[in-house]
């Protein structure tokens, strides 16, 4: 009977573990038929001619160059700072690690939309383009694709360097305990595929704010841009605080809480701050819903900017 039990209980971790293999494959899918519509939209449209124009002048601005230089030496700094967590300072390195790619990254994406929609339309060059066969719709759309091409081209290099370093730190901090014994390899892979879900989500976020950011370059300069986004960033973070607290109150503030939380993006989705720090894995289920609501409020926020361009005065 116990050899029935034990035999059960294999056969249902092996199955879980099938699950969760086919689980992380189709997450891999997922992001390969991502990268695969942004070359297939690059280079198949007429919106990829303004995604393509886009990329290269984000990757020529200096801000794109020295925001990449200031984010690596953050990162090579966190590695071999102490922060005198008591055996956690691999943990404060994915939490810092994780906040400068996200801060550094959003920051190149609302200040490519800020120059490449709202400069180009004050500046009268968005009249030169559609002026030739491209309609407002091909510009937006194409000015949101070059963006994302963008933040990837920024945070490709960073990712890789961060998930080095976070291998080294592994072994670093056992050096610096006088650990008995040295991690093994497989210890530090873990370590690093525990961030890796973090840094999907981290471009999730990139790319509804992005969508937000481009939805106010089509009517608003730069300074209010940045403004905005801001704020949208600060409260799609604090929205299920807003709807818990509104709980229990006067029906208008429960209302009004409500409100906030669907209309504004709730960035709280992609945090993995919690997940970081309990050395947890976050689910692949997780990571596809994330992405649902993800694309869902990037494309709402695509299909507002469409309307909010499409009687903007461009003379």
């Amino acid at each position: 009977m116990q050899s029935v039990l034990s035999s059960g209980v294999l056969a249902a971790a092996e199955g879980a573990g099938t699950i969760d293999r086919l689980s992380w494959i189709l997450v891999g899918v997922g992001c390969i038929a991502f990268l695969g519509a942004l070359a297939a939209l690059r280079f198949t449209t007429k919106a990829g001619i303004i995604a393509r124009a886009t990329t290269k002048e984000a990757i020529r601005q200096p801000v794109f160059l020295l925001a990449l230089i200031i984010s690596a030496v953050v990162l090579l700094i966190n590695t071999v700072l102490p922060f005198f967590t008591l055996g956690d300072d691999i943990k404060m390195l994915k939490d810092c690690g994780l906040a400068t790619l996200l801060i550094s990254g959003l920051l190149i994406a609302i200040w490519t939309a800020s120059t490449s929609i709202a400069d180009e339309i004050e500046g009268k060059t968005a009249m030169t383009l559609l002026s030739k066969p491209i309609n407002r719709r091909q510009f937006v759309l194409g000015k949101y694709i070059g963006i994302l091409q963008a933040v990837l081209i920024y945070l490709i290099p960073l990712a890789i360097l961060f998930l080095a370093l976070i291998y080294y730190k592994v072994g670093y901090d056992a050096k610096e305990a006088s650990a008995a014994t040295p991690p093994t390899p497989a210890e530090c892979w873990a370590a690093v595929t525990q961030v890796v879900p973090g840094l999907l989500l981290l471009f999730m976020e990139i790319a509804v704010l992005s969508a937000v950011s481009v939805a106010i370059s089509t009517r608003l300069p730069m300074v209010v841009n940045l403004t905005v986004c801001f704020a949208v960033f600060v409260i799609g973070h604090l929205t299920p605080q807003l709807v818990q607290s509104g709980l229990g109150q006067l029906e208008f503030v429960t209302f009004m809480a409500r409100f906030i939380a669907t209309l504004l993006p709730s960035l709280e989705l992609f945090n993995t701050s919690a997940a970081v720090a309990t050395g947890d894995l976050v689910p692949p289920i997780y990571i596809g819903s994330a992405a649902l609501y993800g694309l869902c409020y990037c494309a709402a926020a695509i299909l507002l900017a469409f309307i909010l361009f499409e009687d903007r005065d461009l003379a």
